[in-house]
């Protein structure tokens, strides 16, 4: 039985042809995989992806690194400028202690000798965050050499660099950000290599500049994409996912048709509230390509089914239907919820199983 919506349907068969496809696409360039599970934070996703060929997961904070090494699930890394205080250190050196292999990262020399002092050299290794043109963390490509030889005088392994193509999440964006991330790359490893070291990993990637990625000849050995496991609607809108690519989504009930509109019973606390401003909605519906999601309050999404507002009642879904919508930002609509309700296909009636979402709000 299924439960009360709203709740979150992942569609198997979908999501299985996802991680297939992103597997197949990546060995047939000979790059590795490292997807990112911030997006699913879900066990048995994690280990489905490890067996289609992921050599090791990414993660975004240490609280997800336990969750996955105590799956056993511990090639790890945290690709992110963790500031080290005491209860991280303790943390990191548990998990070392366990046997998980661990690197994080750093983009600052201030980074790595915190992370020294910690007395982390020797338990977790390195990789240098390279800003890419997302402008967020991460160094200056021509910085990375520093930053690297600072780590390797103090003991600590460096594995090499990594950086995120984040502002490929804009319209027409996808290829040049890949262009960019190609060339930050390929000037932060010639860094490394006039400071004496040999980057063994240069990493990158995100869902919607796999695809362009895949196309260049870059310097990348790894990619890490996160939502291509599932798809969402920014992914759709950018044109990165198909919407039969679309593997999970938020069953919602429909509750009113107030003002010749939907109203669904899956606001922002179960869709999540991201909108970026290119966005044309709130979220879309999967069986209905032309409805947006309008408004979003926390127990409310209003949806026009068409451009223009208002529908006549006979043409909307009828009262009590249960509609498909399509979350912005898939990977914060996860984070929301204690579990994910599996269909072996989306139009199955009954659920097969449901999994815990084991890393939900390891934020630290």
């Amino acid at each position: 039985m299924a439960p009360s919506t709203p709740f979150l349907a992942v569609d198997l068969e979908r999501m299985q042809a996802n991680i297939a496809r992103v597997a197949d696409a990546a060995t047939a360039r000979g790059i590795a995989l490292r997807p990112h599970v911030k997006t699913h934070k879900t066990i048995e996703i994690g280990r489905m992806q490890v067996a289609a060929g992921a050599h090791g997961l990414t993660v975004a904070t240490v609280g997800e690194a336990e969750v996955f090494a105590a799956a056993g699930l511990d090639d790890l890394c945290i690709a992110y400028p963790l500031w080290i205080d005491a209860d991280k250190a303790a943390r990191l050196s548990a998990l070392a202690a366990r046997g998980a292999a661990i690197s994080i990262g750093v983009d600052s020399v201030e980074g790595v000798q915190r992370l020294v002092h910690a007395g982390l050299a020797g338990r977790v290794a390195v990789r240098v965050e390279i800003d890419a043109g997302h402008h967020r963390s991460g160094c200056a490509p021509a910085a990375a050499g520093e930053v690297a030889s600072a780590a390797m005088r103090a003991g600590v392994d460096v594995e090499g660099i990594f950086a995120f193509p984040g502002h490929a999440y804009a319209p027409d964006a996808r290829a040049q950000a890949a262009i960019d991330e190609a060339e930050a790359l390929t000037a932060a490893a010639a860094s490394l290599r006039a400071e004496g070291i040999r980057p063994l990993v240069i990493s990158g990637g995100s869902t919607p500049s796999f695809a362009a990625s895949l196309e260049l000849d870059s310097p990348v050995t790894e990619l890490r994409p996160g939502v291509s496991v599932f798809g969402d609607a920014q992914q759709w809108e950018l044109g990165a996912a198909e919407p039969e690519q679309i593997a999970l989504t938020c069953h919602a009930t429909v509750v009113s048709h107030a003002g010749g509109r939907l109203v669904l019973d899956a606001g922002s606390k179960a869709l999540g509230p991201d909108r970026p401003a290119w966005a044309t909605g709130n979220g879309r519906l999967l069986d209905h390509p032309d409805a947006r999601i309008v408004q979003l309050s926390e127990h409310h999404a209003v949806v026009e089914m068409q451009a223009g507002g208002a529908s006549q009642t006979s043409a909307l879904p009828p009262l009590g239907s249960i509609v498909r919508a399509v979350p912005n930002h898939v990977c914060t609509a996860v984070n929301l919820v204690d579990e994910l309700v599996v269909y072996d296909r989306g139009d199955d009636p009954v659920p097969a199983a449901r999994w815990r979402v084991a890393a939900r709000g390891r934020n630290s």
